[in-house]
């Protein structure tokens, strides 16, 4: 059975959340096709029939496809007498029985990545409120593929040998400290599990017998490594200060450092930091 696409997990979470937040009977979405001016729907909540399913939307048609070509929100409050959208896929969304719908786009580095589509069956102005609630789901999803893209990319760069002096560690290490620091910030169990096992992928097998250290605790050192202060490390993870300082103490004391630098060597040789 073939892997579903880079993002499908993340527009299918995406999905379940756009219906709680919006309170909207139906939603759905998918992805664009890389290198392609179109999108396929694979994915839906609250759908009573398989009219949307896998329906290809070409950029600029539709409601869909014109979300993708100007990257940004559009709704509609009745589909098909809508005169703001072109009417190609009218007869699927009349067999689904949508009238009002809202389609938002999720845009990566300037690219469209998918769209978040929700729909009321009656035809009604969808407010600011369901809009904004909307968009604030397709975010969390752009941070998301953020972060999988950075990990993707970090995983391929891995060096074949073990650790030493060069740029292309010094990188390593750096990407390794922003990783972590964006792993703490995506509210997806399963795809943080998921970055900080890739983390973990890049650190050299231990040199001496393996340290244990709180997650908090390796999430600061990681920072430190890369040469972040206490202040730069507390705004990179969400903490206070005085937080970062007493997991700095606990990670040197589980050490046995004496200072930060010691801590990130040791840190190193107990192969917990690239």
């Amino acid at each position: 059975m073939a892997a579903d696409p880079a993002g499908t997990a993340e527009i299918r979470g995406a999905l379940a959340r756009l219906r709680r937040a919006t309170g909207l009977p139906v939603v759905f979405g998918g992805l664009v096709e890389p290198g392609r001016a179109r999108m396929r729907i694979s994915e839906f909540s609250g759908a009573a029939t398989l009219a949307l399913s896998g329906l290809t939307v070409t950029s600029g048609n539709g409601l869909g496809g014109k979300a993708v070509a100007l990257g940004r929100p559009c709704a509609v409050t009745d589909y098909s007498l809508s005169r703001q959208i072109s009417h190609e896929y009218d007869a699927a969304v009349a067999e689904e029985g949508l009238r009002s719908v809202l389609a938002i786009p999720v845009v990566v580095r300037r690219r469209v990545r998918g769209v978040l589509y929700g729909a009321l069956r009656t035809a009604q102005p969808l407010g600011d409120r369901t809009l904004n609630a909307a968009v604030d789901v397709a975010r969390d999803v752009e941070q998301a593929l953020v972060v999988e893209d950075e990990a993707r990319g970090l995983l391929s760069a891995r060096p074949a040998r073990e650790p030493g002096p060069g740029p292309g560690w010094e990188q390593v290490r750096e990407a390794h400290a922003a990783l972590r620091a964006l792993a703490t910030r995506i509210g997806d169990p399963v795809l943080r599990a998921e970055l900080l096992e890739a983390c973990g992928m890049l650190t050299p097998a231990p040199a001496q017998p393996r340290v244990t250290l709180a997650p908090r605790e390796l999430d600061v050192l990681a920072c430190v490594a890369a040469g972040a202060t206490n202040a730069v490390a507390a705004e990179r993870l969400g903490l206070r200060p005085e937080t970062v300082k007493g997991y700095l103490r606990s990670a040197m004391r589980r050490l046995g450092a004496h200072t930060r630098g010691e801590a990130v060597a040791a840190a190193r040789r107990a192969g917990l930091l690239p």
